[in-house]
């Protein structure tokens, strides 16, 4: 018979089997001769075989992932003062204390938490450690600032909520005579229905947002559209925009709430942790990047001549938009906002006089002998029974006149006298184990206190004694200086009104305790009202001085 090379799976069996077995055990040469039979070799081949057979040594040490120096709860520990520094040390550049600063301010001068004071031994923690270590436990800057998962929020039924927007068109002027007029860009205001997804848009011409254009466009978004294939209006129960200035604005917010407009408006930014609070306006910015893409890339090879034109343009492309595939539904957005009304229908809006009256803001004035009221620069002439009383004024920001309220009745209107006013008024998911701790340490971070020997250079009392313990002190060169030159210069105010009350003293040659009470309340009156040397003696002197009382009988 021809000898065979013993397969390793039986050497690995068979060593494991004698592993278990004392060295004199009979048991192991009897399965050594079993093996050595099954394959017609001699014992002492399967015994070399053995011999040389090693086991797969592992790819880590047995210390792996584990300090050598300390427990690994210490690590973490150290390891989350460090990152809790980092976060409370980080600027609005993203500039923040670095690794071997953190270990150094550890190490010298400690960490005060909750009354107590944490210093590692020196030398026990190292740059490569801690930062190999931060990385692990996920505490490096890239996880300060990450955000909870985005939650998508929709209405139930339409008009529900809109949510409006302004933003600046990429054409951002418009050609006048072959030349673009930079006087005022091109402005797109926006609003987004949040169930369906229908898009109202229209291009203004503007310096920036104001409560004039909103409040028409507003009004234009509610209002039916001569297009039939624009059937989106109604009053929304509530509007979702930016802290801009239109949220701001006193008047949209009465205008709105006559209409029974809820205003909402998202957090600052910075106010909800690190959360992007903007992001809840999604639906709205969305649309200003697919109108910029999808149309105005178009202007490059022909451009609107007006605005009118420019609208005409864009509301031709909002058909087309809005008869698009709902996000979540199997039809169109037109569709979605038609079927999804609620069953009274939608809530019309009023005529555009109605509109202007509650844009105007009254205000109480008293009408001049003439007959006359100023406002805003422009003279207005009234009814001469109203000179000299006191009227309440209308005054909207699309009225060109003026409408007045006396005793009880509606008058006007009233044109002024030099033209016409010029209208410038202008919700959660789990936290990851990531953001626990990033939370964690943010709690951290704002408990945490460094000793003043940080900035001080004192290292403590330890130090300090050690340094005056110095037998040989090296002899300090001093510095050359010029010596400060005192001019005797009189300062004109008393520092203190303690210098002042003994200037007092000494100018009426008496102590201020023994006048009466009533002329040293008459002296504090005094001495805080100026501490001005020649102002305050001045009124000193005038105050006591000796005046003559006659009576006459």
């Amino acid at each position: 018979m021809t000898k065979k090379p013993i397969p390793t799976e039986v050497i690995v069996g068979l060593y494991h089997q004698i592993t278990n077995l004392s060295a004199k055990n009979p048991q192991r040469k009897a399965l050594i001769s079993e093996t050595a039979l099954a394959f017609n070799v001699s014992h002492s081949t399967v015994r070399r075989t053995l011999k040389n057979y090693r086991q797969p040594s592992p790819i880590f040490r047995s210390d792996y992932n584990k300090p050598r120096k300390i427990s690994m709860e210490e690590m973490q520990r150290y390891c989350e003062l460090i990152a809790a520094l980092k976060i409370r040390s980080t600027n609005r550049k993203g500039k923040q204390l670095s690794t071997p600063r953190a270990i150094w301010i550890l190490e010298n001068h400690g960490i005060d938490l909750e009354g107590k004071r944490i210093i590692p031994p020196k030398g026990l923690l190292t740059k490569p450690t801690v930062n190999r270590y931060l990385k692990r436990l996920g505490l490096i800057s890239k996880n300060f600032s990450c955000e909870p998962a985005v939650v998508r929020f929709q209405a139930t039924y339409s008009n529900e909520c809109w949510q409006l927007d302004f933003s600046p068109s990429e054409l951002k002027y418009l050609p006048v005579d072959g030349q673009e007029d930079r006087n005022e860009s091109l402005l797109l205001a926006s609003v987004v229905d949040d169930r369906s997804g229908m898009v109202y848009q229209e291009y203004h011409l503007s310096e920036g947002e104001n409560i004039l254009m909103a409040l028409r466009f507003l009004f234009n978004a509610m209002s039916p559209k001569p297009n039939k294939q624009m059937p989106f209006q109604g009053i929304p129960l509530m509007i979702y925009l930016d802290n801009g200035p239109v949220a701001k604005s006193l008047v949209f917010q009465r205008v709105c709430k006559q209409l029974g407009i809820e205003i909402h408006t998202h957090k600052p930014a910075g106010s909800d942790g690190r959360r992007t609070t903007a992001r809840s306006k999604g639906k709205v910015e969305r649309v200003f990047n697919t109108v910029q893409t999808q149309l105005e890339t178009l202007y490059h090879f022909h451009k609107p001549s007006s605005v009118e034109e420019a609208n005409s343009w864009l509301w031709n492309y909002l058909a087309h938009y809005n008869s698009l595939p709902h996000r979540y539904e199997k039809h169109s957005r037109l569709e979605d906002w038609q079927q999804n009304l609620p069953t009274e229908g939608y809530r019309q809006m009023c005529d555009w006089e109605k509109f202007c009256q509650m844009a105007r803001e009254p205000d109480e004035r008293k009408v001049s002998s003439d007959a006359c009221i100023t406002l805003s620069g422009v003279r207005y002439q009234l009814t001469p029974e109203m000179a000299g009383e006191k009227v309440i004024i209308l005054l909207g920001l699309f009225d060109n006149e003026l409408y007045v309220e006396f005793q009880g009745q509606k008058h006007g209107p009233f044109y002024p006298s030099s033209g016409p006013i010029p209208l410038h008024i202008y919700r959660s998911f789990k936290k990851t184990k990531i953001e626990k701790q990033i939370d964690k340490l943010e709690l951290l971070a704002k408990k945490l206190s460094l000793p003043r020997s940080v900035l001080t250079g004192q290292f403590g009392s330890d130090l300090r004694l050690i340094e005056q313990a110095k037998l040989i002190a090296e002899e300090v060169k001093p510095q050359p200086f010029v010596p400060f030159e005192d001019n005797n210069i009189e300062t004109a105010y008393f520092k203190t009104t303690l210098e002042a009350k003994l200037a007092i003293a000494k100018l009426l040659g008496k102590p201020l305790a023994v006048i009466p009470e009533v002329q040293r309340l008459e002296l504090d009156k005094l001495i805080n009202e100026s501490l001005h040397k020649t102002t305050l003696l001045g009124k000193v002197r005038e105050f006591f001085k000796l005046k003559l009382v006659s009576n006459h009988i």
